[in-house]
Parts: structure tokens; C-alpha cells; sequence
């Protein structure tokens, strides 16, 4: 049986969580279930697509992820699978697909249902679909392929040969930001040039290996495991006290010389 993650913005303080996971449990006992996160803020869609976006690739391909972010999204109470890169997700037509495949997924079919507007649809619907999937169950049986799903689109870099304008894609629980300027990017722009990067009123000028490479209380910034340019304060809440938070603007500027 292929593994169930489960990433849902239920908290840790009610029964929805372990209600969800009993269903798949009542469905077979030798379910695995791997929780992603439960504290994706409610209804926050772009959190829970760089949540899950960051590490499903990680997971064995055949992977089912039930995502349960703003499960209400959609008025006409519409719910997808959909295959994607060897994985299969599990969740509302709320825009977060279309975020997590950058708008084409492989395959995605509308999940038969005889009560749309059911009120735990994460229960009552996603958990069983999980367990069929997971057993190696067809796609298409859970529904009719469609293109039709709701579209949103990822911020896009703003490049050019002297810099390098991104924005704030995550707030992680230590207060550091998380961008959508990468590695890759930085350094083909670059060439070898020196480069400055702004946020808020500061400024620097260099990339550290990790935070503990400054002074308790300074700034500095680092690529993360992803590659994502990130700013944050060793043993400080950077979002707190430099007063940014997500889509604010970051910027690398490249300078003749190296």
C-alpha cells in the first residue's frame, strides 16, 4: 500500500484531524498516514502549496496526498484528483492544484460524489478516496477527467541583466523568510559580479552557509535546502523584527566588476 500524507489547516486543538485519519483507518489498518502539517494558517492557500510543494517530491512516487486547505473553497463544492510528477493529490477545486503543478497536471478528474456540500468532506469523501488510490486504485474511477479547475498563479521573478526582484513566498515558525529568488537564479544573473540584496530599509551584500554564521541578533541571508534565497536573524524573528512578512519585496542588485 502506497503511503497517505495528510496536510490540512485544522490545527492541533479539535477532533478533525484524528476524525479524518480514523475514517482512513476504519478503511484498512495497515494504512500509512505521514502528516505534512496541520498548521497551514486557515484558508491560507499559497502557505499550504509551498508546504506541500516543498518536500511531496520527497515522498516515493505513488504517493497519495490528502490536502485539506479551505476544503470549502469551491460553491459548487467540486473535489479533484489529480496525478502529477508519479504523486496523486486529494483536495478541493480551491486554486491550490493548479499552484502545486503550475497550472498542467497530468491527469485530474472531478471525484464522483452524491452529496456535493457534505459537511467534512475531508471525511466523508477525500479519505476514502485516499485509501482507493493508495491500494492502487485507477484514477478515473473516482471520477470524469476535466480541465475545468480553478487557476492561480505563482509571483513571478522580475529579471534583468542588473537585478533581481522577488517577494516573500513563506514565514516559517522561526520568523525567517522565505523567497522565490533561488540559487540557480543569482548566480546566472551574476556572472561573477558582486551583488547587494535589500529588503525592508536593510541591506547586504553577502550569503552566508546558515544563520549561526553571524552574531546572535544580526541579519543575514542564506540559501535554504531548496535553493530559495531566505533572510532571517540568528536566534530572531526576522518577519517580527524587521517588520516583512509574505509578498514582501526582496531585491538583488548586480554591480561591473567582480
Amino acid at each position: 500500500m502506497a503511503v497517505i500524507t495528510f496536510t490540512s489547516d485544522f490545527g492541533y486543538t479539535d477532533h478533525y484531524v484524528a476524525a479524518v485519519k480514523a475514517k482512513i483507518l476504519s478503511q484498512d489498518l495497515q494504512a500509512i498516514i505521514v502528516d505534512i502539517s496541520h498548521a497551514v494558517e486557515p484558508y491560507n492557500i499559497p502557505q499550504a502549496e509551498y508546504v506541500l510543494g516543498s518536500v511531496f517530491q520527497d515522498f516515493p512516487e505513488g504517493t497519495v496526498h490528502l490536502v485539506a486547505v479551505d476544503t470549502h473553497g469551491s460553491r459548487k463544492g467540486k473535489y479533484h484528483a489529480a496525478k502529477y510528477k508519479g504523486h496523486y493529490f486529494l483536495l478541493p477545486d480551491n486554486g491550490l492544484l493548479s499552484l502545486l503543478t503550475d497550472g498542467n497536471p497530468d491527469k485530474v478528474v472531478e471525484i464522483h460524489s452524491d452529496n456535493q456540500l457534505m459537511p467534512f468532506p475531508a471525511k466523508d469523501l477525500l479519505a476514502q478516496a485516499a485509501v482507493f488510490l493508495a491500494k492502487g486504485g485507477d484514477l478515473e474511477v473516482l471520477g470524469e477527467p476535466t480541465q475545468d479547475m480553478r487557476q492561480l498563479l505563482n509571483r513571478q521573478l522580475r529579471l534583468n541583466d542588473h537585478s533581481v526582484t522577488g517577494h516573500v513566498i513563506h514565514v516559517d515558525r522561526y520568523g525567517n523568510l522565505i523567497t522565490n529568488i533561488t540559487r540557480d537564479c543569482v548566480e546566472t544573473i551574476a556572472h561573477g559580479r558582486t551583488f547587494t540584496i535589500h529588503f525592508g530599509r536593510e541591506t547586504l551584500s553577502r550569503i552566508n552557509p546558515n544563520y549561526n554564521q553571524v552574531d546572535d541578533g544580526d541579519c543575514c541571508c542564506i540559501y535554504n535546502s531548496l535553493g530559495q534565497l531566505c533572510v532571517g536573524i540568528n536566534k530572531g524573528n526576522a518577519s517580527e523584527l524587521l517588520g516583512l512578512g509574505f509578498d514582501s519585496q526582496i531585491d538583488v542588485r548586480f554591480y561591473p566588476g567582480g
